[in-house]
């Protein structure tokens, strides 16, 4: 028994995945929590209502989240729209980079990652190994190996050596050892890690003020960074009176896992958040005084308002498991066998046109019409087509209905092409 699922040899494939995903409901329904924390295995019992925020600390990025436990159901709702940053691990990385240029200058340690990449890894390898064991407080200072190939480049480049770089220049707190390495004081370390963990910290802390994030009961620190002992330190320092932090074992597996417990129930997450608005552009019936001059186009001897936004979803709009869209549209001309719509995005909720500040072209709506034969339509000859747009999900998905004869159009949304 590995993780309360029973795998027998003599199930077959189908059958034991079917065993494991109502293992996983029934548990859900349970309302029962098994988190693993650096200390020893502790069981959270959540309540009906309880909100969490996942904070998912990567290599690149930082990723927040926010749920509330619902019953009957055993589901979970999104309270606030997924947000985050630039704020990952390799923020200290590039810090170091910095602390580098800084002491050599900017021009060699260009040179020397074009010319010796084998070696700059090598180096960034190095210290990758001693970020890894930074630890707040830290008494003794920290050793970074340098590549031999850096000491001679640098040699080589600037006429002098290494040693002497290092007591010309103003990083006081880095110095040369006589083994060859770089040696760093703790409170060069704290330096570099500084400004990536204080983002990350005023983000969580952001977001916990926001009016729909309030009464969160526990943080959850995962993801490869989240193993860091100084973003944990600065984490519960800023947070643990407030809420409980919890860090599982193994914080680089844990999004894996939750992966893998996602595909086998997708429905779990009821409600969410939508991140931006979505829309189209469309001709309004123009009104003087409300619409531009600008905006004016006479057709067939009417005035039209070109470029309206007609809103899908609005940013941060609850949206269902499943809930569908539906607009209606007409091609432009008899015999037409494409309908190709153009979806614009924002991230406010308050502009008007698609030619606003901020709105951009994010993706198309492709819809094939079959050929329609003219006894078929319309006594005026125009053809509509129901697009159903779903939300909710973690793509957005477009079915069409062809109202004339009710049957299915091939239809397909393009995000990957803007």
């Amino acid at each position: 028994m590995a993780n309360g699922f029973e795998q027998d040899s003599t199930v077959p494939i189908g059958s034991s995945f079917r065993q494991a995903r109502e293992q996983l409901r029934r548990s859900r329904h349970s309302r029962t929590f098994l988190v693993e924390s650096g200390t020893g295995e502790l069981w959270s019992e959540m309540q009906t209502g309880d909100r969490y925020i996942v904070a998912d600390c990567g290599g690149g990025t930082v990723d927040l989240t926010v749920h509330q436990i619902e019953q009957p159901q055993g589901t979970l709702k999104e309270l606030y729209k997924a947000s985050g940053g630039p704020y990952g691990a390799v923020g200290v990385d590039l810090a170091f980079e910095e602390m580098l240029c800084r002491i050599f200058g900017a021009d060699f340690i260009w040179s020397f990652k074009a010319k010796r990449p084998a070696a700059w890894v090598d180096l960034t390898i190095a210290f990758e190994a001693r970020k890894r064991t930074a630890v707040p407080g830290r008494a003794s200072a920290l050793n970074i190996s340098l590549p031999f190939s850096f000491i001679d480049f640098y040699k080589r480049h600037r006429g002098q050596s290494v040693e002497t770089a290092l007591r010309k220049s103003n990083v006081n707190l880095v110095k040369w050892s006589s083994q060859g390495m770089l040696r760093m004081t703790s409170e060069a370390m704290n330096e570099l890690f500084q400004p990536t963990i204080s983002q990350i910290v005023q983000h969580i802390d952001g977001l916990m003020k926001k009016p729909e994030v309030g009464r969160v009961r526990i943080l959850f620190l995962v993801g490869g960074f989240a193993e860091s002992p100084m973003l944990q330190h600065a984490v519960q320092s800023a947070f643990g009176h407030t809420c409980r932090i919890i860090i599982p074992q193994d914080v680089g597996l844990t999004i894996l896992k939750g992966a893998v417990l996602f595909g086998l129930d997708p429905t779990v997450i009821r409600v969410r958040r939508c991140p931006l608005t979505y829309g189209v552009g469309v001709l309004n019936k123009f009104v003087e005084g409300k619409h531009p001059r600008d905006k004016l186009l006479v057709k067939e001897g009417r005035d039209w308002c070109t470029d309206i936004l007609d809103r899908f979803v609005a940013v941060d709009q609850s949206v269902a498991l499943g809930e569908v869209v539906q607009r209606s549209y007409t091609p432009a001309r008899p015999g037409q066998r494409r309908i190709i719509i153009n979806i614009y995005c924002c991230s406010s909720d308050e502009v008007v046109y698609i030619t606003d500040p901020g709105v951009r072209k994010c993706g198309t709506i492709n819809l094939d019409l079959p050929e329609a034969k003219e006894t078929n339509l319309p006594h005026k000859g125009r053809r509509e087509i129901r697009a159903s747009m779903q939300f909710g999900d973690t793509e957005i998905k477009v079915t069409a209905v062809d109202m004339v004869t009710s049957k299915s159009v091939r239809a397909a949304i393009d995000f990957l092409s803007n």
